[in-house]
């Protein structure tokens, strides 16, 4: 590999004190040793001209693109519940599981990632699983009963616990890819994502579980919650148990949507 810094500011005047106080000018010099240093192959490279030239913050790309939808759909999802179409609300967090199971590995694929997109990834990725785990099952629980005291306590706690859980996993997973490019083979805490298999499970279970399924929901999101902040290692799912994962979860999403259909033809 040729040494990146040979010569870096060769054909770039010096920049006086004056001009690097300047933005536009301080922009174009490291846009300029960004590119002589892409051109000698140096394979990390200063990247600042987002920073300072770009006309809009944040990541754009497909490496991004399944967070985004996600978290759309969770926004939606809990629209429906508010609205009063619950079955349809956790068919959205469902399909925002979905998502969420292969969003780290179309990233992953883009190998020229620059340490800020790492990191805007791992950011990113964390604030959606909120919202779209944390939060839009505490609005579906809520929606489907969970309003008396106790009920809002869990609520509450749990939210809590996904926020602590999100916040560790983004120090340690920091941590982790400054020392290593490996795979994480496995979780520290029960992962966030696991509401998007547990909540629709029991919803679809919800005509067997008859007037037990309001303490189902209690248990459930208790639960849950408390595995979120427990420190054990669960062992990332391989392909098949992932490909099990996703047939249960399309599973559930098609027997929600034949319910709600149903739901629906009798009302006509």
């Amino acid at each position: 590999m040729k040494n990146c810094y040979h010569d870096l500011y060769s054909g770039i005047r010096k920049p006086s004190a004056s001009t690097w106080d300047d933005p536009q000018q301080r922009a174009w010099v490291l846009y300029r040793i960004r590119i002589k240093c892409y051109t000698y192959d140096c394979g990390e490279f200063y990247d600042r001209k987002k920073e300072e030239g770009d006309k809009m913050l944040g990541v754009y790309d497909y490496t991004v693109v399944l967070t985004y939808i996600s978290l759309m759909i969770s926004i939606g999802g809990m629209m429906f519940a508010v609205n009063g179409h619950l079955h349809l609300g956790v068919m959205c967090l469902a399909i925002s599981g979905l998502c969420d199971m292969f969003d780290g590995k179309i990233a992953r694929t883009k190998k020229n990632r620059t340490e800020d997109e790492k990191r805007f990834g791992i950011q990113i990725d964390s604030l959606s699983d909120i919202v779209c785990f944390g939060v839009a099952p505490a609005v579906l629980c809520y929606c489907f009963g969970m309003r008396g005291i106790v009920g809002v306590a869990i609520l509450m706690f749990y939210v809590l616990a996904g926020l602590i859980r999100l916040a560790w996993f983004n120090v340690m997973e920091e941590h982790r890819q400054e020392e290593t490019s490996e795979k994480r083979e496995c979780y520290q805490g029960l992962p966030i994502t696991s509401m998007a298999i547990a909540l629709p499970i029991v919803v679809v279970l919800k005509p067997f579980l008859g007037c037990e399924f309001m303490l189902a929901l209690h248990v459930v999101m208790l639960v849950v919650g408390i595995l979120f902040i427990t420190n054990f290692k669960l062992k990332k799912p391989k392909n098949v148990t992932m490909g099990t994962i996703v047939a249960v979860v399309a599973m559930a999403v098609i027997a929600i949507l034949v319910r709600h259909y149903m739901r629906y033809m009798s009302m006509m």
